[in-house]
C-alpha cells in the first residue's frame, strides 16, 4: 500500500485466421519465452519484453492464471481499486480474451474451457468470499462510451446518454448510473450477457463483430469482516468495512478506415474510437515519464481517459492485456500496439 507499483502488461497473440492462411499471410510475431516476443519482417526486426506472453496455443485458463488476474481479484476484495483492460487492433481477440465466444447467451452458454477473464474472475470472487467468511455486498454497473456519449447498458429502455461529473472525493464519476446487486454466479453472468447484447457492434472488412464502443463493467465490493469472537461490548461485525472495485475495460479496436472499408456512420464511429484511443495513448506516454518530469496529464481530453484516470495514474492497480494479430498484413497495427504496451510498462501508480 502506498508503494509505487508498475502497471502489469501482458501480451496475447491470437492464431492466424482461416482467411489469413488462405490468403497466404506470413506469421511475423514469434514468442521467445520468458515474456519476450520477436517481430521479424522486411525492414522490421524488433524484440519486446512483457510480464508474460501468451502465444496462439495458450488456453483461456492459462491466460487467467498467468496474467495475475487471480491476485487482482484478491486485492479488490482487500479494498483496492483494480482495473484490467484489453486493447489492440480491431479483430485481435480483446472481447474473446475478456468474455469468451461472442455467440454465447443465457440459453446457449459457452463451453467452460472457453470462458474469458471476466467469468473466471466472477467465479474466483464468489469462491473467495465464501472461504473468507466475510459479509460481502456485491453489485455491478455496466456502461459503454459510444461516439463520446456515456450510456448505461443495464438500465431498462433504450440506452440514453448520462452526464460525467467530477468531485473532490470521488474523482470522475457517471451520474445516475444503475448499480445492480448480485449474490450468485448465474446473476452476474446474466448481467454481463444482457449488457453485452446491448453494446454497439458492426461488421466490416476486418471483423464481423467489431465493437463500436468502449465498455466498462465494474464490480463494487463492500466487505465487512465479521468477528467470530467479538470483544465484550462489541457487536457482531465490528471490524471496519472495506470498499474495493474490479473494473473490466473492453476497448474498441484501433482501425484504419481504409483497411476496414468503413463509410458513413461506421466512419464517424471509427474516428471517434481512434480519437479517444489517441487521448489514452497520450496520457500513457506522459505517465511513463519519471514523476519529477511529468507535466499536466490531459485526462479531460476524452470521456475514456476521464473514467480511467484513477486506474492509470492514481491509486489503482492495473493489468493491461495487449492483443495482437501475428499476420504480416497487420504488421503496422501490431507494431503500434507493441510500442503502446511497452510505454505502459513504465507507468507507476501508488495503490
Amino acid at each position: 500500500e502506498g508503494r509505487e507499483t508498475r502497471l502489469r502488461v501482458v501480451l496475447r497473440v491470437r492464431p492466424l485466421t482461416c482467411t489469413e492462411t488462405r490468403r497466404g499471410d506470413r506469421q511475423v510475431v514469434h514468442s521467445l519465452g520468458d515474456g519476450a516476443v520477436h517481430v521479424s519482417a522486411a525492414r522490421h526486426d524488433a524484440t519486446f519484453g512483457f510480464s508474460a506472453v501468451f502465444d496462439a496455443g495458450a488456453s483461456q485458463e492459462a491466460v487467467f492464471e498467468g496474467s495475475g488476474m487471480r491476485q487482482l481479484v484478491e486485492l479488490a476484495m482487500d479494498g483496492f481499486s483494480c482495473t484490467v483492460f484489453a486493447f489492440g487492433q480491431t479483430g485481435s481477440g480483446k472481447t474473446y480474451t475478456l468474455m469468451g465466444p461472442l455467440a454465447q447467451s443465457e440459453t446457449q452458454p459457452a463451453s467452460p474451457a472457453l470462458l474469458g477473464l471476466m467469468q473466471r474472475s466472477f467465479t474466483c470472487l464468489l469462491e473467495q468470499s465464501r472461504s473468507r467468511g466475510s459479509d460481502l455486498a456485491l453489485s455491478a454497473s455496466y456502461l459503454e462510451i459510444y461516439n463520446e456519449q456515456v450510456r448505461d447498458l443495464l438500465s431498462p429502455g433504450p440506452p440514453c446518454a448520462l452526464p460525467l461529473r467530477w468531485s473532490k472525493t470521488r474523482g470522475f464519476y457517471v451520474e445516475n448510473q444503475l448499480s445492480v446487486e448480485f449474490e450468485s454466479l448465474e446473476a452476474i453472468v446474466s448481467l454481463l450477457l444482457q449488457g453485452s447484447q446491448r453494446r454497439r457492434t458492426s461488421a466490416h472488412a476486418l471483423n464481423r463483430h467489431s465493437s463500436r464502443s468502449h465498455a466498462l463493467l465494474t464490480i463494487h465490493i463492500r466487505s465487512r469482516a465479521v468477528s467470530a469472537h467479538p470483544a465484550p461490548g462489541e457487536g457482531r461485525g465490528a471490524c471496519p468495512s472495506k470498499q474495493g472495485t474490479l473494473c473490466f475495460v473492453d476497448l474498441a479496436g484501433s482501425e484504419r478506415v481504409k483497411e476496414t472499408g468503413s463509410s458513413g456512420e461506421l466512419s464517424v464511429e471509427a474516428n471517434s474510437i481512434n480519437r479517444s484511443l489517441l487521448a489514452l495513448g497520450h496520457c500513457i506516454s506522459l505517465l511513463a515519464k519519471p514523476r519529477g518530469k511529468r507535466t499536466h496529464i490531459p485526462y479531460r481530453d476524452s470521456k475514456l481517459t476521464r473514467l480511467l484516470a484513477r486506474s492509470l495514474g492514481g491509486s489503482g492497480i492495473t493489468l493491461m492485456v495487449a492483443c495482437i494479430s501475428p499476420s504480416s498484413r497487420c504488421l503496422s497495427e501490431t507494431l503500434s500496439t507493441l510500442h503502446y504496451a511497452s510505454r505502459a510498462r513504465r507507468v507507476t501508480t501508488r495503490p
